[in-house]
C-alpha cells in the first residue's frame, strides 16, 4: 500500500509517499481502507522533532492520527462493527491507504468522509479540556483559539452545555466564532479589558487551544489557575494551570458524543482545505501557518466511493 513517510526530522520535504506493507487489526482494533485523514498539529510538530523528548520515534515512521473510512478487517474481540462498515475514529499512521484504528465511531448520517476525517482529535480533545475545568449549563468559558478544528468544537460543546463562550480569534475569524455561538473577542494586547467589557458576570473557566501566551491573562480572568488548562502551552503549569494532553485515554465515548450532537444537527467542522495524499508535506505547512478555520484534511481515495 501507500503510505507517507519519513526517516529523519525536519521540514515538509522529509515526508516521502512510499510503498509499505499493509498493517494488520490486532486484538480490540480494526482497519479501515482510509478515505480521509485528518491533520493536525501534533503531526507537524512531531515531523521536525519538536517533540523527540517526550515522544521518541524509531525512524522511518508514518504520519497521522486520525482517519475516516471503510473497515475491511475486525480485530479478535470487536463485537460493534463489521467489515464495510463505514467509520471515523483515531489511530495511527493514517496518511495512508489502509491504517489501524484504535477508537472509532460510526459515521454521522449525511456526512461525507472529507468531513468526518476531521473528526476525531477535535472531538475527543475539546471534551476534554472542557472536562478538565469543569465546564457546565450556566458557566461562562473562554476559548482561547476558537476558530480552528479544536477550538470550533470545544465551542459548540460548551453551548450545547448550556455555557456562555467567549471566543478568541483573529480578525478575519470573528463571524466564523459568532456563527459557532460564542461572542467574539480580537485577540492581542489587551484581552481581559475587552473581554471584561463584553460581560455582565466573570469568567468560571477558560481553555487555551492555541498556546499563544495568554495564560497570565486567562488566570487574570478566572482568578483561578485551577480553573485555567492549555493543551498547547507547556509553561501553563509556571502560573498554576494546567496542561492537557490526553495520552493513554480511551476516545470512543467523545467520538460516539460528537457523533451525537453531528446527527442531530448541533455542530459541524467545516473543512476549510483538501490536499491529496501525495501532498501531505502541504497540508503540514497550511497547519504550522496557525491560522486555520475548522479542518484540514488529506484525501486518500476515491470520495466518490461513499457506503
Amino acid at each position: 500500500m501507500k503510505a507517507v513517510r519519513f526517516t529523519r526530522y525536519g521540514g515538509p520535504e522529509v515526508l516521502e509517499l512510499a510503498e509499505v506493507e499493509a498493517p494488520h487489526a490486532p486484538a480490540g482494533q480494526v482497519r479501515v481502507e482510509v478515505r480521509a485523514a485528518g491533520v493536525n498539529g501534533l503531526e507537524w510538530k512531531t515531523r521536525q522533532g519538536l517533540l523527540r523528548e517526550v515522544r521518541p520515534l524509531r525512524l522511518p515512521a508514518g504520519v497521522g492520527g486520525d482517519a475516516a473510512g471503510i473497515v475491511d478487517e475486525v480485530g479478535v474481540g470487536v463485537t460493534d462493527v463489521r467489515v464495510g462498515d463505514a467509520v471515523f475514529g483515531s489511530g495511527r499512521e493514517t496518511y495512508a491507504e489502509h491504517a489501524v484504528l484504535t477508537s472509532w465511531a460510526p459515521l454521522p448520517p449525511g456526512v461525507c468522509f472529507e468531513e468526518a476525517a476531521g473528526f476525531a482529535t477535535p472531538f475527543e480533545t475539546a471534551l476534554r479540556v472542557l472536562d478538565d475545568v469543569g465546564v457546565r449549563g450556566g458557566h461562562t468559558v473562554v476559548v482561547n483559539g476558537a476558530s480552528g478544528g479544536v477550538g470550533s468544537a470545544a465551542v459548540q460543546f460548551a453551548v450545547d452545555r448550556g455555557a456562555t463562550v467567549v471566543g478568541v480569534a483573529g480578525p478575519s475569524n470573528q463571524d466564523y466564532v459568532a456563527s459557532l455561538g460564542a461572542v467574539p473577542v480580537v485577540y492581542g494586547p489587551g484581552l481581559v479589558d475587552r473581554i471584561h467589557a463584553l460581560l455582565t458576570s466573570g469568567v468560571d473557566a477558560a481553555v487555551d487551544i492555541a498556546g499563544s501566551g495568554v495564560i497570565a491573562e486567562l488566570v487574570a480572568l478566572t482568578g483561578d489557575p485551577t480553573r485555567v488548562v492549555s493543551i498547547a502551552d507547556f509553561t501553563a503549569t509556571r502560573h498554576g494551570a494546567r496542561v492537557s494532553t490526553g495520552v493513554g485515554l480511551d476516545k470512543t465515548h467523545a467520538l460516539r458524543e460528537g457523533a451525537r450532537l453531528v446527527a442531530a444537527g448541533r455542530l459541524t467542522l467545516p473543512v476549510t482545505r483538501t490536499f491529496p495524499l501525495a501532498q501531505a508535506g502541504a497540508a503540514q505547512v497550511v497547519s504550522a501557518s496557525g491560522h486555520v478555520r475548522g479542518r484540514i484534511v488529506v484525501t486518500v481515495t476515491d470520495q466518490r466511493r461513499q457506503p
